[in-house]
């Protein structure tokens, strides 16, 4: 996706233990298990992006959450990515997971690479990508998070790789939506689109 240096962001924060559906007094909202709540609380985040109508990056935040399962994480989070990966997504969402703490990590990693994904997650001042990426995919992304913006050119004279293979690896990232290219042709990472 190219972006328009127009175009202004909408950042969209997602508490996933509020989204969770209130059963009972008793329900622990904080514990996301089971195929059906997962697939609650993702029909729930995709209905919010869709009525965004701009460009949008969704913060899924998971400070709250105690426990995650593998299937809620299949639910929520691989298959809302691949809804927006898809040719016929409803909008042009992004995705940046905060607050994930080692109990959220590994189904969620897991899955990511069941499917062939990649999902950008912010701790305190610190990004990472988890999931599904090569080594010079990371070298890439890990160029570019630190700069915000830069060219392919820039990115591999610093990685010390060829410029043509560092491109690929850029378009890879930005087809699965880690991070994109604006209308200049500047790959741009998701939190320097966040901070416009």
């Amino acid at each position: 996706m190219i972006m328009s240096g127009d175009m202004q962001p909408y950042p969209m924060h997602v508490d996933l233990s509020a989204m969770v559906p209130r059963r009972s007094v008793a329900t622990l909202s904080s514990y996301l298990v089971t195929r059906p709540t997962g697939q609650a609380l993702r029909m729930g985040i995709e209905s919010q992006i869709a009525e965004i109508g701009t460009i949008c990056v969704s913060i899924l935040d998971f400070s709250r959450v105690a426990i995650i399962d593998y299937s809620c994480a299949d639910e929520i989070v691989a298959k809302l990515l691949q809804r927006f990966l898809a040719d016929d997504r409803p909008a042009e969402a992004f995705f940046i997971a905060r607050g994930m703490g080692e109990a959220h990590r590994e189904p969620v990693e897991d899955v990511l690479v069941r499917h062939g994904l990649a999902l950008v997650v912010e701790d305190d001042d610190q990004c990472d990508l988890i999931g599904e990426v090569n080594g010079l995919e990371r070298a890439a992304w890990q160029y570019i998070e630190r700069k915000g913006r830069d060219g392919a050119r820039h990115a591999a004279r610093a990685i010390g790789l060829a410029e043509d293979a560092v491109e690929l690896a850029l378009g890879s990232l930005a087809r699965k939506r880690v991070m994109l290219r604006d209308g200049a042709g500047e790959w741009v990472s998701l939190r320097a689109l966040l901070a416009r």
